[in-house]
């Protein structure tokens, strides 16, 4: 029964993440958080920020390991098909039928209405990520400090998201391996 729900959940993500990677992260988190609750959001976000650092679709990424924590190899081959197979068919099918009527208003209206779309669902994966950190350890000052900062090398200085994340997640390893400040206070008392 696990892998019907692993094959059903990836390949609801694949038949429905039109517009590519980005989009179909959110399709995602429904299906492994919410729905099945395979993983809570902190997990699901370490998957994403490590997917994000590795190169390769997002999607297949998440659906590999995915389907691995959560069926073994099989799993894992059964998330990556019901990730893959879907978007085989459905190239197919919406390129030739876009083709054919490439010219025609309504093709041109519906290929622009997806986009904000897409940008609606991302935003509110973005906020939910946000709200957690903001709330999490790391507090509302590094979360706003870490968010603006990312902006900043991103947009501005246009640096590689993967060399962002990478940095990010040395300094959580460095960080979590030097005694706290309270943690000095306690063993220089004893």
């Amino acid at each position: 029964m696990k892998q019907a729900d692993i094959f059903l959940a990836f390949f609801r993500v694949g038949i429905l993440g039109y517009g590519g990677g980005p989009s179909s992260i959110p399709l995602v988190h429904k299906e492994v958080v919410d729905k099945y609750k395979w993983m809570d959001s902190d997990e699901f976000s370490d998957i994403l920020a490590l997917g994000n650092a590795l190169p390769g679709p997002i999607a297949t990424k998440m659906a590999g390991y995915i389907g691995y924590r959560v069926g073994g190899v099989l799993g894992m081959l059964n998330a990556l098909a019901a990730t893959i197979v879907p978007t085989i068919i459905l190239m197919i099918l919406l390129l030739t039928v876009l083709n054919a009527y490439k010219d025609e208003p309504w093709v041109s209206g519906m290929s622009q209405a997806v986009v904000p779309v897409v940008a609606v669902m991302l935003a509110v994966l973005t906020w939910d990520f946000v709200k957690k950190s903001g709330t999490s350890k790391l507090g509302w000052k590094w979360t706003l400090l870490a968010l603006g900062g990312s902006m900043l090398l991103l947009q501005f200085l246009h640096l590689h998201p993967a060399i962002l994340i990478f940095v990010l997640l040395i300094g959580a390893l460095l960080k979590k391996d030097s005694p706290s400040k309270n943690e000095k206070a306690g063993g220089e008392q004893r």
